[in-house]
C-alpha cells in the first residue's frame, strides 16, 4: 500500500502517530511517502520533516515487513517554480497545498492514499484502498459541515474533505486537476484553498462512506478517525480542536481512549528520536 503525507517539520508528531496506526492495521508492506520543503516566505520558515524522523520510521516499518518503506521527497524547487500566490498568507499553511504538486513526482506511483498527519487508523481499510478507481480523479468522504454549505449541487452533497483522499494519480495527470488547481490557489483568495480547489475542479470524484473518514464522533465501524475541528452545543455553542498528539485533551476532552496504546508508543519513539539528535 502506498501513502502520502504532506507538509513541514510540524507535521511529524502526527506522522509518527498516523504511521504507527497504520501498522497496527495493515499486514502487507507498507509504502510511505513524505512530501515536505524548506520554505522562506516573509515571515514564515517552513522547515523540512528530519530525515532522522524519516530514517526511524523506514526502519520501524522493515522491522515489521521488509518490503516495506519510509521516503521524503523534497518539494521546495517544485513550489518555488509555482506558488500559490493568492493564498500564502491565509491562516492555513503553504504546506497544506503541497499534495496539489503531487502530479509532478515521477518516483510517487499511480495510486496512492494521502492522510493529513491528525488522521489515526483504526481498522483495515484493503476494500477502501483497491476500490475501483478506472473512471475517477479520486475517491474520498463528503465534509461533515461542508458539505452542506460548499457543495456544487444543491441535490447532491459532493463536497469532499480532503484529509483522506484515495488518488489515482495517473488519472490525474492526463486530466491536468492537480496542475488547474494549482493554478486557481495562485489566482484566488479561497476559505481552505487545496480542499477548495479539488472540489471545484475535480469532475470525477468518488464519494465514499465516512467510516473512511470520520470526523466528528468515533463510532464502532470507524476505520479512520479525522482529527479535525468541531462544533460543540454544550454547555455553550463552541469550537473544539484537539489534535492525537494533544494526549491529555483527548482523554480530558474528547473521553478518548481507543488509541493509548498507539500513543504510548508514540511517546516512546519520540523520546527515542529526541534522544538521538
Amino acid at each position: 500500500m502506498n501513502v502520502l503525507y504532506c507538509g513541514d517539520k510540524n507535521i511529524e508528531d502526527g506522522l509518527v502517530i498516523s504511521v504507527l496506526s497504520l501498522m497496527r492495521n495493515v499486514s502487507e508492506p507498507l509504502h510511505i511517502f513524505v512530501m515536505t520543503m524548506n520554505l522562506t516566505y516573509k515571515t514564515k520558515h517552513m522547515l523540512p520533516v528530519s530525515g532522522e524522523t524519516i530514517s526511524y520510521l523506514d526502519d520501524r516499518l522493515k522491522k515489521q515487513n521488509e518490503k516495506s518503506s519510509a521516503v521524503r521527497i523534497d518539494a521546495t524547487e517544485l513550489f518555488r517554480a509555482a506558488p500559490p500566490l493568492a493564498n500564502m498568507e491565509t491562516r492555513f499553511t503553504p504546506c497544506c497545498m503541497l499534495r496539489l504538486y503531487a502530479d509532478q513526482i515521477p518516483e510517487l506511483p499511480e495510486r496512492i492514499l494521502y492522510l493529513d498527519n491528525d488522521v489515526v487508523c483504526r481498522k483495515g481499510f484493503v476494500g477502501f484502498y483497491y476500490q475501483d478507481l478506472s473512471d475517477y480523479e479520486l475517491a474520498g468522504v463528503p465534509d461533515y459541515y461542508g458539505k452542506w454549505f460548499f457543495r456544487r449541487n444543491l441535490l447532491h452533497m459532493d463536497y469532499m474533505n480532503s484529509g483522506v483522499l484515495l488518488l489515482n494519480l495517473a488519472y490525474i495527470r492526463e486530466t491536468g486537476l492537480f496542475a488547474r488547481c494549482r493554478d486557481l490557489c495562485s489566482e484566488k483568495r479561497m476559505f481552505m484553498p487545496d480542499q477548495t480547489a479539488i472540489n471545484k475542479l475535480a469532475d470525477r470524484k468518488k464519494l465514499c462512506s465516512r467510516v473512511y473518514n470520520e470526523q466528528r464522533r468515533l463510532h464502532e465501524e470507524t476505520v479512520f478517525q479525522h482529527f479535525t475541528t468541531s462544533f460543540r452545543f454544550f454547555p455553550w455553542l463552541h469550537t473544539l480542536t484537539v489534535k492525537p498528539w494533544q494526549i491529555d485533551q483527548v482523554h480530558e476532552k474528547l473521553k478518548l481512549h481507543e488509541y493509548d496504546d498507539i500513543l504510548q508508543e508514540y511517546i516512546a519513539v519520540m523520546a527515542e528520536l529526541k534522544g538521538n539528535v
